[in-house]
């Protein structure tokens, strides 16, 4: 039997699922729905292993290195002949060899090269990313006089040729610190770094938030804050600043393996840790002593690169998701 009022039956009895799937769409966040559509993403779930995996391992490093019982400070002439060559080949107590002219653990300074990589390009990307939000926020939030002011600052920042004052600023440090002790000395080429990378990173992200922040601070729940009296200070860290988290999320995931390159380039132009086995230096030591032993140079290059891209297509990942756009 079939009629009109079967069809009318079907169609009650199949309406209140959809509402329901709807409502469980609509229901949720922006940042559920983009981890959720990451928890798919083949190519970000493989990223983010590599990266977790250069993580632990510079979070672990000492560890690790006691595990094999390695070290990327200790001098080791005996394994080293009169040329300065290594004697011993890739082994299981020196994985990937030992380093030419001084006979230091190349496994144990590739590890530590995570370490010192991967922590100035966290520091630098969190440093780069609080100058920026703030910078970003005040100017696109208050217009007039602060917005021209703050523009003038940012297009002033972009406009100083960040290569020729990180080369300037080398000596500089060397003559300040370099007879203080290689402690020092190394904290203050790590800390200069840092503060080079962020200075000259964070002005692009402040121009994004500032034209976003154009647009929202005209929307309506802005408007009535201000309306009920609400703080600038309440409007920019409760109204605004959670509206922003997009861009932010994506300025840091793609700005980190950004820093990750910048320091391994400038080790080899002269500025980078001397003292301490960043990738950079590692390669830029390596290239005098390339092809023989290969590792030398192989794996500080492989770990950028794996690093890097991971990084990158993580970054691209994270970004979609967050993408209205391409939301299903």
């Amino acid at each position: 039997m079939s009629g009109p009022g079967l069809h009318a039956t079907s169609e009650i009895d199949s309406d209140p699922v959809v509402g329901d799937r709807e409502d469980e769409v609509v229901g949720r966040s922006p940042l559920r729905i983009a981890a959720d559509r990451l928890r798919t993403d083949k190519v970000a779930l493989v990223s983010a292993a590599v990266v977790l995996f250069f993580l632990l391992v510079a979070v672990f490093a000492p560890l690790i290195t006691r595990a094999f019982g390695v070290d990327p400070y200790t001098y080791d002439q005996d394994l080293l002949d009169f040329t300065g060559y290594p004697l011993v080949s890739p082994s299981l107590e020196h994985p990937l060899g030992v380093e030419p002219g001084t006979g230091r653990d190349l496994f144990a300074r590739w590890v530590y090269g995570a370490r010192y990589s991967i922590l100035i390009a966290v520091c630098a990307a969190s440093v780069a990313t609080v100058v920026g939000i703030v910078m970003g926020l005040l100017s696109g939030y208050f217009g007039g006089p602060v917005d021209r002011a703050l523009s003038f600052v940012i297009d002033l920042f972009l406009s100083l040729p960040f290569l020729l004052i990180a080369i300037a600023t080398a000596p500089l440090i060397a003559a300040k610190y370099g007879s203080a002790g290689i402690d020092a000395f190394g904290r203050a080429q790590l800390i200069t770094l840092i503060v080079l990378l962020a200075v000259f990173g964070w002005m692009p992200l402040a121009r994004l938030i500032r034209g976003e922040v154009l647009s929202l601070r005209e929307r309506e729940f802005v408007l009535a804050a201000r309306a009920i009296g609400a703080p600038t200070r309440r409007i920019l860290s409760r109204e605004l600043l959670p509206n922003l988290v997009a861009p932010i999320v994506i300025s840091i995931s793609l700005g980190i393996p950004a820093y990750v390159s910048i320091e391994a380039g400038l080790a080899l132009l002269g500025v980078g840790l001397v003292n301490q086995p960043s990738w950079g230096t590692t390669i830029d030591a390596a290239t005098e002593w390339y092809p023989d032993p290969a590792s030398y140079l192989l794996a500080p290059v492989l770990g950028v690169l794996l690093l890097v891209l991971s990084l990158n297509l993580l970054g691209d990942s994270v970004r979609d998701a967050l993408d209205p756009k391409t939301r299903k």
